[in-house]
């Protein structure tokens, strides 16, 4: 019965999304299906109403809400302008300055908002036409600012690093992870500026012109209170000043007064901000439900020991194994959302990693790289289409562009993998 309850819970799955049928309702549909094989029908239904239930019940979700809602104040707040001009200011005089600027401003705006899509979103609007400007393909913008913009969901604070910790069950804790990201995520970003860089100069793109240090210092000055929050909120979960959930309610505070201060956000605004970061979080959570539901399902059915049985017997070397993992991550990444493949995948490889030595939140970081790289490609690419759809230009033009930069993101991750300091140094060094 575990192998059939296996098999139609997967091909189920994978059949309904086929079929076309949207990733939250194939997960729901196809546990609810599974359960149904071995449970009674009105107890099956209950299992799985309060299995959804009790998957958002966690005091560290709350600051999802509040996060989304912090990044849409950010996004309609005036902070991608002050964010481009500091980048340009800073490395926007060398030679294809303007690629290294959009890289900048997209890591720094995915950081402050936590929202890959905001980040595609705000700066990539702003970017292709002033890179078009200045004789950059759209095309190649659009890339890059794809690409960039995904660096948000490793440098904190990141929703998705909540997701893993809640999934991880314990084993790695927001703060950890907000800390472990910030060089990897870093990593990421210079990886594509050098990308950028090699193919500036054989296309000998545009140099910017010199800036003084006064502008220099006045652009800063403007981008302040916007980079101050980075280091408000993210100081004080590792300091233990408060939670990452009490952290999000600070940071829509904080974007609110900016907003308001910035004169780009007013009272009549706020509803449609607010009812727009109201449906995202709907999304986000009916998608958290179904697959806390899946997990409980997993779990019910042995899979992550099944799992780590099959891999352990199968296959003798470690790196084979932690190569197979990562291949499997970059496949599931190309077809779903980054929230439920953390919520369904960190069950079955977490336990496999850890009976090899890996660190849980060393983990957690792989696997978010792994899916942010799943963002950037077809089919289910989100962000592929999110930065196509603002270049103004169709996704089968941004593919070629786009292939180097996935891979400088392929090598940043298998250094990750098989180097653990890159992600461990900076929370071993605060002691988490």
């Amino acid at each position: 019965m575990e192998v059939i309850s296996i098999i139609l819970l997967f091909v189920s799955f994978f059949g309904l999304l086929g079929y076309g049928v949207p990733v939250a309702y194939s997960i729901g549909i196809s546990t609810t299906l599974t359960i149904l094989l071995n449970i009674a029908f009105l107890p099956g239904i209950t299992t799985v109403s309060q299995r959804m239930t009790t998957g958002i019940d966690s005091f560290s979700l709350l600051a999802i809400p509040f996060f989304v809602l912090a990044g849409e104040l950010m996004n309609q707040g005036g902070v991608a302008n002050r964010l481009i001009n500091f980048a340009k200011s800073l490395v926007g005089s060398l030679p294809g300055g303007l690629a290294y600027v959009n890289t900048l401003a997209a890591m720094l705006f995915g950081a402050i908002s936590g929202s890959a899509v905001a980040a595609a979103s705000a700066i990539g609007s702003v970017m292709t036409d002033r890179m078009e400007d200045e004789g950059y393909p759209r095309p190649f913008s659009a890339a890059l600012n794809i690409t960039a913009s995904t660096t948000g969901l490793l440098i904190p604070p990141s929703n998705v690093l909540i997701v893993y910790a809640l999934a991880s069950g314990g084993a790695a804790s927001v703060a950890a992870l907000f800390i472990a990201g910030y060089l990897p995520g870093i990593l990421v970003g210079v990886a594509l500026m050098v990308v950028a860089a090699v193919i500036a100069r054989k296309r000998k793109f545009a140099s910017g012109e010199r800036v003084k240090l006064s502008t220099v210092w006045q652009d800063f000055r403007k981008a302040f209170f916007s980079l101050l929050m980075l280091f408000v909120i993210v100081g004080g979960i590792v300091k233990g000043i408060f939670t990452a959930t009490e952290a999000a309610a600070i940071a829509v505070l904080y974007a609110l007064i900016l907003g308001f201060a910035y004169g780009a956000i007013t009272m009549k605004q706020l509803p449609k901000i607010i009812l727009a970061s109201a449906k995202t979080t709907a999304v986000v959570m009916f998608l958290i439900c179904t697959s806390m539901a899946m997990s409980w399902l997993f779990s019910f059915e042995s899979i992550p020991q099944l799992m780590t049985d099959f891999l352990l017997d199968t296959v003798s070397n470690p790196i084979l194994i932690f190569l197979l993992i990562n291949l499997t991550l970059l496949v599931v990444g190309t077809f779903m959302d980054m929230t439920p493949a953390v919520l369904i995948f960190t069950p079955i490889f977490l336990p496999v990693v850890v009976s090899l030595g890996m660190d849980p939140v060393h983990f957690g970081i792989i696997m978010v790289l792994n899916l942010c790289i799943g963002l950037c490609t077809p089919p289910v690419g989100t962000i592929l289409f999110v930065g196509a759809g603002v270049a103004k230009i169709s996704v089968s033009k941004v593919i070629k562009p786009l292939l180097p930069f996935l891979g400088a993101m392929v090598f940043v991750l298998m250094l990750i993998t098989f180097f653990e300091d890159i992600a461990l140094w900076l929370p071993r060094a605060f002691g988490l």
